[in-house]
């Protein structure tokens, strides 16, 4: 078997046409805009928080959503929503002062497992506040006894929090399987 060994057959190191300076920074294929650290992924925690924080300053400033559990539930859903979307747009922040990329595979697991229980939990909230807010109006007629818009705007930015938590948990769940 004829097999050429370096030793034998050395290969000469490409030259360089730049004087041989090798630091240029190099630009990673992988950071799509909406992953964690890049400016996408920023405005999208943004979002999630807006529009969460949103959802539970409207249904907590009713005074009878502690009789409804799904109203109870969603206030806790939006309020881990809030923490959770918070916490992460402040390491994004950081993440672009720094020019770091959030790449790493255990800090893409826990941002991965942390969207993927944060949108669930608001989806299911917003969809059982729904579910009573469509009773309340449509079934009961009791509307004029309740505080039915705020039900309604509550639900609808629960609703709109978790359509904007959605792509960070699938975009770094897409990022988990790729490697």
């Amino acid at each position: 078997m004829s097999v050429s060994h370096a030793s034998i057959h050395p290969a000469e190191d490409p030259t360089t046409t730049d004087g041989g300076n090798n630091n240029a920074p190099r630009v990673r294929m992988k950071d799509i805009q909406g992953m964690p650290g890049t400016k996408g992924g920023l405005a999208l925690r943004l979002s999630q928080f807006i529009f969460a924080v949103t959802a539970l300053s409207v249904m907590a400033s009713t005074s009878d959503f502690p009789s409804v559990t799904a109203f109870t539930y969603l206030v806790v859903a939006a309020s881990l929503q809030c923490l959770w979307s918070l916490c992460l747009a402040i390491v994004d922040i950081y993440a672009l002062l720094v020019m770091r990329s959030l790449q790493n595979y255990r800090i893409v697991i826990a941002f991965a497992v942390g969207d993927g229980i944060a949108s669930t939990l608001t989806f299911a909230a917003a969809c059982a506040s729904a579910g009573i807010t469509v009773l309340i109006n449509n079934d009961l007629d009791s509307c004029a006894d309740n505080h039915c818009l705020q039900f309604e705007t509550a639900t609808a930015m629960a609703f709109i929090s978790w359509f904007s938590a959605l792509p960070s948990f699938l975009l770094n769940f897409w990022s988990l399987a790729s490697r």
